[in-house]
């Protein structure tokens, strides 16, 4: 695929499979998608048809899909304090490696948790011990540790805290960032003012080759809020043409942008067509 081309599209539900989703991107003028691999609020997965997937690889290439972004559920937590929460993170994420090659060579985002009050330090050790116990050599899939808004005892609201986890990772190769626009904005990265700023900064504390995705999100509070309240592109205190900026800089173009602002099917189609048109900006 042309590094130079937008990759984009938004998070799709995957009740009804791959085959489904990729047709449901196509339909709004995506070429990439974003799913949950099991139910957000934690629980069972959903079995896998190896034909439902074949159709989708075949439908994929006939489209030039970029990258696939999984989700992890948002009760998988591996630094919490609770050793059952901190259980049910390595079981889920052991059997999401195992789901994600199906698919191979994708990524593979989560939310790095909370301390809850047992402290940055603890919280980051708690983190790396579960990501040296999943990751493997033979893994295609590439791990994604999101930026986060920093909003209570949430871990990633800084780089450096980002950084620590990669450093404390053995197999480091299987691991990358995604960043969030809201989120990083509401963390205090002055995104819409200073993005060559923020990249300087990512670069300088993490390495912008670490960098592999981005979360395309409006804002609806102003930077260093620490609320994480997405917003419709253009709606939000990030604005349109900041978004463009960062979907058109020269350092990010060829990474999947994933929509997750507050829309349904007709919404993202519109969005991704305003972002396409802004190419050139």
């Amino acid at each position: 695929m042309n590094e130079e081309a937008l990759i984009i599209g938004c998070h799709l539900s995957s009740v009804k499979g791959f085959e489904h989703m990729g047709r449901e991107a196509v339909s709004i003028g995506a070429n990439t998608f974003q799913f949950f691999t099991r139910n957000p609020r934690g629980g069972r997965a959903k079995d896998i048809d190896p034909e439902d997937v074949k159709r989708f690889l075949t439908l994929a290439e006939e489209n030039s899909f970029g990258k696939l972004v999984a989700h992890a559920p948002y009760t998988l937590n591996p630094c919490s304090a609770t050793e059952k929460v901190r259980a049910f993170a390595y079981t889920a994420m052991e059997d999401d490696m195992r789901r994600m090659e199906h698919i191979p060579g994708n990524y593979y985002n989560f939310h790095p948790g909370s301390h809850v009050g047992q402290g940055v330090e603890t919280g980051i050790a708690l983190i790396v011990e579960l990501l040296n116990r999943i990751i493997t050599p033979q893994q295609s899939t590439m791990i994604l540790l999101e930026t986060m808004a920093g909003k209570g005892s949430e871990i990633g609201g800084r780089f450096e805290e980002l950084k620590a986890i990669i450093d404390g990772v053995d197999i480091d190769e299987k691991i990358g960032v995604c960043l969030d626009t809201c989120h990083v904005s509401d963390a205090g990265y002055d995104i819409a003012g200073d993005l060559d700023g923020v990249l300087d900064e990512f670069d300088r504390v993490i390495g912008l080759e670490r960098l592999k995705a981005l979360h395309i999100n409006d804002s609806q509070n102003p930077v260093g809020a620490h609320k994480d309240r997405h917003a419709k592109i253009g709606e939000g205190c990030i604005g349109y043409e900041a978004i463009a900026r960062v979907i058109n800089h020269p350092k990010l173009k060829g990474l999947p942008c994933i929509l997750e602002t507050p829309n349904q099917l007709p919404g993202y189609a519109r969005e991704i067509e305003m972002l396409k048109e802004s190419r050139g900006m």
